[in-house]
């Protein structure tokens, strides 16, 4: 029953991201990617009650990660990234950079969310999350913003 639900939440969010005048472009793909990867990630490895927590948090971090950046990560590297993500927008201090590093291949990264601002009756957060492969780093900025339910969009 999950799954359905999970599977009908996840292919809303791709028919949402192709309704723009001229279509999907690059970034709204990897957007969509990302969040139906990390969705079914999180799926994977929540149990339990807490299967719901992680597919919505999967999802959500997921598409932040989920650019063109996301297509150099493996599975491990992802899911190091996506928790780095919401520790960073969820508990991090503005400027404050969240770690990660996968210790079987070397990859690694830092998130750094800015200050917490509201824009109308939603709490966001501006953040920078650096990548470096094969010591070379990659970055991508944007915005995310909390859910009434507490995870987290990207929404730019």
């Amino acid at each position: 029953m999950r799954t359905a639900c999970v599977s009908i939440v996840l292919a809303s969010a791709i028919a949402v991201a192709g309704c723009g005048p001229e279509g999907p472009n690059k970034a709204d793909t990897g957007l969509v990617v990302g969040a139906v990867a990390g969705g079914l990630l999180g799926n994977t490895v929540g149990k339990g009650g807490g299967r719901v927590a992680a597919t919505a948090i999967g999802a959500v971090v997921g598409g932040i990660v989920g650019s063109e950046i996301g297509r150099s990560l493996d599975r491990q590297d992802r899911m190091l990234a996506q928790q780095a993500e919401y520790a960073a927008l969820e508990r991090g201090s503005s400027g404050h950079v969240e770690r990660w590093r996968n210790p079987d291949n070397g990859r690694y990264g830092e998130v750094i969310p800015s200050k917490p601002y509201r824009r109308g009756n939603v709490d966001c957060r501006d953040y920078t999350h650096k990548i470096y492969i094969d010591g070379r780093p990659q970055a991508m900025s944007g915005t995310a913003c909390r859910n009434p339910d507490g995870t987290w969009s990207n929404v730019s």
